[in-house]
């Protein structure tokens, strides 16, 4: 595929060039109250799960769940962004998963849990792609690096904030009233989202085709390889998200708000991280492939030092160093990932490679807690989160991405 990377907003009007700021802002709040409904999970999982009944083993069942849906929707959204623009793709997205999110809190069996975290997660599979199709259409290549880096700081902050304020407003209002007051605000993300957004500048030209040729891109080398990369690092990140407050609790004893500011300081790290990392691919030009391999090299030793650590001080050393790895990677394959498939179809791209990469997010709740019951281990369930950035390296290795010219 020799699909070309094309300059957008070069000769934008200045008004498009002040109004790109709120879409990306739009864009962040929406990415950011997606990753809080998510995440809420991993802070109320104990306390839930005992509420409900469920094991060790069944507290992941609900994350698989979730990413099962999320997966399935990915691609979906992909395409759906190229064909009826980002704007109504996340909008459709935001409300949807609004209104999941408040049911949700309404759970009483596992059964109904499963349906509403599948749900949840069908609603939110287009939020990523229909993001970056927006950001595509606002930012040319010389500054997309900067854009990608501040709008998925939302993921990294939905983190921070999420440990530090869910356990707390867990204890005011329960588990179940946090997700009905994330279900309201997440809807009202969506409102704000229909009646501001615009898909591109008025000057653009449509360049999404009604039927986006999407087999080309799934025999393309670069997109294969990138894909795979994704799925491993996100193997890694999001077992690490997910698991890391309850194996810190279960395992070494801490308390379910010391793990909690201890995850918050990895999501700090990574919010520092994300933009400095776009604008040192903006300022390089063109080394996002060298940037990431040193960044999940970093991502695999940290999760498996962070394995053999005991006491709190450790961990709060340690968690910086390990978020700056385990997150700071996503805006440097996001832009590899639009380059490669070019702006028509990078929102096809996207959800595409998504999906897979979520596939990770999917498995490795199960596979780690299935492991941490069976063994008992820290350090094995660790070890098991450090085998998907190692795999993500491996892949980056072996991609060959076409040299810049100008500002393409």
């Amino acid at each position: 595929m020799t699909a070309k990377i094309e300059t957008v907003g070069a000769h934008a009007p200045a008004a498009s060039e002040y109004y790109r700021w709120v879409v990306l802002l739009i864009a962040w709040l929406s990415f950011l109250f997606s990753f809080m409904d998510r995440l809420t999970w991993a802070n109320v999982a104990v306390s839930a799960g005992q509420s409900l009944g469920l094991s060790v083993a069944q507290l992941g069942v609900f994350v698989t769940a979730f990413y099962i849906g999320y997966v399935v929707c990915n691609a979906v959204g992909g395409v759906m962004s190229d064909v009826v623009g980002g704007r109504t793709t996340l909008t459709i997205s935001m409300l949807s998963l609004g209104v999941a999110t408040f049911l949700f809190g309404f759970t009483s069996s596992l059964t109904m849990g499963i349906a509403l975290q599948a749900m949840m997660g069908l609603a939110a599979g287009a939020d990523y792609a229909s993001c970056i199709k927006l950001i595509v259409n606002w930012f040319d290549r010389g500054s997309r690096g900067r854009a990608m880096g501040l709008l998925l700081v939302a993921s990294s902050l939905g983190v921070t904030a999420t440990n530090a304020i869910v356990p707390t407003l867990a204890a005011w209002l329960g588990w179940r009233g946090v997700y009905q007051a994330l279900g309201v605000a997440t809807v009202l993300i969506g409102v704000i989202a229909y009646a501001l957004l615009r898909d591109r500048p008025s000057d653009q030209p449509v360049v999404a085709a009604k039927t986006p040729p999407i087999g080309p891109l799934l025999r393309d080398r670069n997109v294969l390889l990138l894909t795979v990369s994704g799925f491993g690092a996100f193997w890694g990140t999001w077992g690490f998200a997910f698991w890391a407050n309850a194996l810190m609790i279960r395992g070494h004893g801490l308390t379910a708000v010391e793990a909690g500011l201890i995850m918050s300081l990895s999501g700090i790290a990574a919010m520092i991280g994300k933009p400095l990392i776009g604008l040192l691919a903006d300022w390089l030009g063109g080394k996002e492939k060298w940037l990431a391999i040193g960044t999940l090299a970093l991502f695999a030793m940290m999760l498996l030092v962070f394995g053999t650590l005991h006491d709190r001080l450790a961990f709060q050393i340690a968690a910086p160093l390990l978020g700056f790895g385990a997150f700071v990677y996503s805006p440097l394959l996001a832009v590899m990932v639009a380059d490669v498939a070019g702006t028509a179809l990078a929102g096809s791209a996207t959800g595409l490679t998504a999906s897979v990469w979520q596939l990770g997010s999917a498995i490795v709740p199960v596979v780690v807690g299935v492991i941490f019951q069976a063994t008992g281990s820290f350090m094995a369930a660790f070890a098991t989160l450090a085998a998907g950035p190692a795999l993500a390296i491996l892949c980056l290795l072996f991609l060959k991405l076409r040299k810049r010219t100008g500002d393409a």
